[in-house]
């Protein structure tokens, strides 16, 4: 029943703007905290960023911004990904232009595909990935998705297949591609 709730919740946001968007967010809001939480796990220890804020800041830029319509709770959540990591990219980039380069290590963005949820990547890192990112935007738009979904959110190839509604081999045959070209892009960039 909550899907179908958030859909009609979605119509109403698209249909009715602000208003609409206020009755949205408390059915959402857990699910967005949860998100929110998987995104920070990733981060350094000491991050001043709480899943509150970052929900709060999600929420601020939804109600502020120029938002494209939302047919599912898929899009949604999809593009509330894309939010929080934009955020957390703004974060980092704010913290590495105060520390002008600190003493922030390298890790190859292979390493970083490839690591374990407790992992917490460096600024650097973190704003290599975003770069490459809108990179491969340019170049296709659902890979750029799929890393984001993996990588960010931490969903699992079966579940992206789902949000993105393609076959689970599609998804696995882009994710490949796309993490060779990342890699590819992050070393010629090194």
């Amino acid at each position: 029943m909550v899907h179908e709730e958030i859909t009609e919740l979605l119509h109403d946001w698209n249909d009715q703007g602000e208003p609409g968007l206020s009755r949205l967010m408390p059915v959402v809001v857990e699910e967005l905290r949860q998100l929110a939480r998987h995104y920070l796990a990733r981060e350094a220890p000491g991050h001043t960023l709480q899943p509150t804020a970052l929900v709060n800041e999600v929420y601020l830029r939804l109600a502020c911004g120029k938002v494209a319509r939302f047919e599912n709770r898929s899009q949604f959540f999809a593009f509330a990904a894309r939010l929080m990591r934009e955020i957390l990219v703004d974060h980092a980039r704010a913290r590495q232009t105060a520390k002008r380069g600190g003493a922030s290590s390298r890790v190859s963005l292979e390493e970083a595909l490839n690591l374990p949820d407790r992992y917490a990547p460096d600024y650097v890192t973190l704003i290599a990935i975003d770069d490459a990112l809108k990179r491969l935007e340019r170049i296709d738009r659902r890979q750029r998705l799929i890393v984001e979904l993996r990588y960010f959110t931490g969903l699992t190839l079966t579940e992206i297949a789902e949000v993105l509604e393609i076959s689970l081999a599609t998804v696995e045959r882009r994710w490949s591609v796309a993490r060779r070209w990342l890699v590819r892009e992050i070393r010629k960039a090194a």
